[in-house]
């Protein structure tokens, strides 16, 4: 039914010259001529551009062959004439048609990197950023948040993987107000902030498709902010969550910024958190091997709840070897380890020597 409403309505213009063309064929044997070629091209990319259907388009040709065909066509020579002209025809005007649909799907993609570009890195006037986003579907007058995921390998737009995963968010929620892309290799979905079920799936999914262990694949979430200014914002929070997390080793694969918020403000002063590890661990290089095990021995014990059997198994030594360890600390450092008038100090100053890359690098 509704390929003959559209039959109905396709101007006659799209067919111009093709029964011409049939006749001549018929009687003179002949095949399209250059021009004849470039102009179904160009009737086909007017079809596109005015969404008009290809399948109607290609009924309307061979209703008009149909229609021809008992005035051009006599003997079986001019029917395979016939024949080989409408193909000629019709190919051309498919090419026509494709070549603009694909030229309107570049635009419509470079338009949309564009735009989140500009959302991401907030270069654009606030207001028309926020007309533009409609289009995508987002309503930047609410919150979003912005999850992203880090995996084994870079992530393409469009490829096998970023497909997948946004299917599979919206086989389970509504696409309206949430947006897929990638950017440097990682992939990112923005949905709005009191929806936090979509981005725990996106997480989910991001972890099924790529196939990946916990430590080969991290999916970090910002917190939720009210409009354009507000997506860069969350965006930057998951960026900083996932080189926090490389840099501390955190357990994946899903950090929230909103709990890592204590990283920041100690790196936020840096000769403050230099003088503190400096003061409290710089005495583990006097041991032998350096402050490298000593500091590992630290941040087992304390990422075990200061349990020494966990911290033991971790590190896969005997009980009795972690305690000489940490009898050693106490010994170089002045504070032990087991004592929780020292273990706040201490506990900070190893996030402070794994933010600095320390002993590695020199404070």
């Amino acid at each position: 039914m509704g390929d003959q409403h559209d039959r109905c309505e396709l101007p006659e213009r799209y067919l111009d010259g093709f029964a011409r063309t049939l006749a001549e064929a018929a009687a003179t044997g002949r095949r399209l001529t250059r021009e004849e070629l470039k102009i179904r091209r160009t009737l086909g990319e007017q079809a596109a551009d005015a969404g008009h259907g290809l399948r109607a388009l290609v009924v309307a040709h061979l209703a008009a062959t149909r229609a021809a065909w008992p005035a051009t066509v006599g003997s079986a020579e001019s029917s395979l004439a016939t024949l080989a002209a409408v193909e000629q025809a019709i190919d051309a005007f498919a090419e026509g048609y494709e070549r603009a649909q694909r030229l309107t799907v570049r635009r419509e993609e470079a338009a949309r990197r564009e735009f989140i570009d500009d959302l991401l890195y907030g270069r654009s006037d606030l207001g028309r950023l926020a007309e533009r986003a409609e289009r995508f579907g987002l309503t930047l007058s609410r919150a979003y948040a912005v999850a992203v995921a880090e995996g084994p390998s870079a992530y393409t737009e469009g490829g096998p993987v970023a497909r997948r995963v946004e299917a599979a968010v919206l086989a389970r929620f509504d696409s309206h107000n949430t947006l897929f892309t990638t950017k440097n290799g990682r992939l990112l979905c923005i949905a709005p902030g009191d929806e936090d079920e979509i981005l725990l799936h996106f997480a989910k999914q991001a972890y099924a498709a790529t196939g990946a262990s916990g430590a080969a694949l991290r999916v970090a979430i910002g917190r939720a902010q009210h409009g354009a200014g507000g997506v860069v914002q969350s965006y930057e929070e998951a960026l900083a969550a996932l080189e926090m997390a490389d840099r501390l080793d955190l357990p994946g694969p899903v950090l929230r910024a909103a709990d890592l918020l204590v990283y920041p403000v100690l790196a936020r002063d840096r000769q403050a958190l230099v003088d503190l590890v400096a003061h409290t661990l710089g005495p583990l290089t006097a041991a032998r091997g350096g402050a490298g095990p000593l500091l590992d021995t630290l941040a087992a014990y304390f990422d075990s709840g200061c349990v020494a059997a966990e911290a033991a198994r971790r590190l896969s030594l005997s009980v009795r070897a972690l305690t000489y360890r940490l009898e050693r600390i106490h010994k170089l450092t002045d504070a032990d380890p087991s004592d929780p008038a020292h273990r706040y100090t201490l506990q900070t100053a190893v996030i402070g020597a794994r933010l600095l890359d320390w002993p590695g690098r020199p404070l």
